[in-house]
């Protein structure tokens, strides 16, 4: 499951690497960690030393991203890449209210809304986990808060090491002093001792031995933080249909023979008294046994309906009239959309597009829906930049599935991708949407001729410097 055992850090996988170096955290008072902070002295490193890979590697920075779907993205993307990859973690993990399961913290998260500003570890797991073994190394400096230090603290290492080949430190959020809302902010130094040690070598250290000197050296190991020695369960991710019975052990779940046994067995019992579950997507979405909740998993929701009734321009292709399992849903989302009540109709699609990513996975046709109805919302709620990046989203989700580039639902996606981007007045907001936009163009030029060169022409122009009067 993309694991390194050997610790020697001589990938069985050649060619140049890729790296993802991912800081993110909170805004304002929720922020635990200076997660920025390792981003740095990791950027400096020779990218051949980062990876230890003499043919060179490509180096991603991801700076308190906002959006999960955005760092799934990158996150497919470094799963996609042939060659060697590591990711670098550093944040703060949380639990959602609800499920209690562990997620990365991004820059909107806040308590109650984590489940769905914040990014599930098990997405990671399960992107990561489909890659060859040997070729992927996950590097965490991270804090756990209030909510989810103690489960974890109980689980240990393997709680997030399932499927993964985990290096690092997670430590307890830093104590609050003197008044009762004020608290220090944590600093990346295992992340900083790490890129120390890569930038004095002549050439990379078995990762076993370095992280060990990077705990050494950042002071680590005789606190009541985790160290990640990059061993973990070999048990690959549990069936999507695994759900636990009401008797499962939470985080600390069984693992092993015994274990999946036991969770078979769960699911299977409940499976005979709850509706028939819609065939699983090929990627396990579901989390590592070890954060499966003690309540089972609710039931998935119906097949995907069809497209909302306001889409946005162009239009969707043509289909079958359908019924529609969810017309109700849909037409309380938009009523309230085209009333103005914006907030409100997005908390509604990102609630049912949250139970679509934990029951079916991020791939399935569900949460496409829902990332789809997003887009129309942002469209609605006059955010032509934001309807842009969901749209951008969409269409990466099906050519990610296997979807042609001529199929009808890709060339929708990639068009009014084009078409809200056009809105963006945004100069900085329609520059950074500008590259995506000509990458999925250049694969899905559309039935209009010249709308790869119309994007080029309007990139160039935003590139210029503004016209002062």
């Amino acid at each position: 499951m993309g694991n390194d055992r050997s610790g020697t850090g001589a990938e069985t996988v050649s060619g140049p690497g890729y790296a993802l170096l991912l800081a993110a955290g909170p805004a304002g008072k929720q922020r635990l960690m200076d997660a920025a902070a390792a981003l740095p002295q990791l950027a400096a490193v020779p990218p051949a030393a980062l990876l230890g890979t003499p043919g060179g590697a490509s180096v991603v920075q991801l700076v308190d991203p906002a959006d999960p779907q955005t760092v799934l993205t990158h996150l497919r993307t470094a799963a996609a890449h042939p060659g060697p990859v590591l990711v670098h973690l550093a944040g703060q993990l949380t639990l959602d209210a609800k499920q209690r399961l562990p997620h990365l913290a991004l820059a909107r998260t806040t308590p109650r809304t984590a489940r769905y500003t914040a990014l599930p570890w098990h997405w990671l797991a399960a992107e990561l986990g489909r890659r060859p073994p040997g070729s992927t190394v996950v590097v965490a400096d991270l804090v756990a808060d209030e909510t989810a230090w103690p489960p974890l603290r109980a689980a240990g290492p393997s709680g997030l090491a399932a499927g993964l080949t985990l290096y690092g430190t997670v430590a307890p959020a830093p104590s609050k002093r003197g008044a009762p809302s004020k608290r220090e902010m944590a600093t990346p130094e295992y992340s900083r001792a790490f890129a120390g040690l890569l930038r004095g070598a002549a050439e990379r250290p078995p990762l076993v031995l370095l992280h060990q000197r990077a705990a050494l050296e950042a002071g680590l190991g005789s606190g009541p933080e985790l160290l990640l020695d990059g061993a973990g369960p070999d048990e690959a991710y549990p069936a999507p249909d695994a759900a636990p019975g009401p008797d499962a052990a939470g985080w600390a779940g069984q693992t092993g023979p015994a274990g999946a046994a036991r969770l078979a067995g769960a699911a299977g019992s409940a499976g005979a008294a709850g509706p028939v579950a819609v065939t699983p997507p090929s990627m396990p979405p579901g989390p590592p046994e070890s954060f499966l909740s003690a309540d089972p998993r609710p039931a998935p929701p119906s097949p995907r309906p069809p497209q909302p009734t306001h889409a946005p321009l162009p239009p969707p292709p043509r289909r079958a009239p359908v019924a529609d399992p969810l017309a109700a849903t849909h037409a309380a989302i938009f009523e309230a959309a085209n009333s103005g009540r914006h907030s409100e109709a997005a908390s509604m699609a990102a609630a049912w597009e949250q139970e679509a990513l934990r029951t079916t996975g991020p791939r399935s046709d569900e949460a496409i829906h829902w990332l789809e109805v997003r887009a129309d919302l942002s469209r609605i709620a006059g955010d032509p930049a934001r309807a842009c990046e969901l749209w951008l989203a969409v269409a990466d989700a099906r050519l990610g599935n296997g979807e042609p580039v001529g199929h009808p639902e890709v060339e929708g996606a990639v068009d009014r991708a084009h078409h809200q981007w056009q809105f963006v007045q945004d100069r900085a907001r329609a520059s950074a949407l500008a590259p995506p936009l000509m990458e999925l163009r250049s694969r899905v030029p559309g039935r209009r001729p010249g709308a790869l060169e119309a994007v080029r022409r309007r990139a160039e122009l935003l590139r210029a410097p503004a016209r002062t009067r």
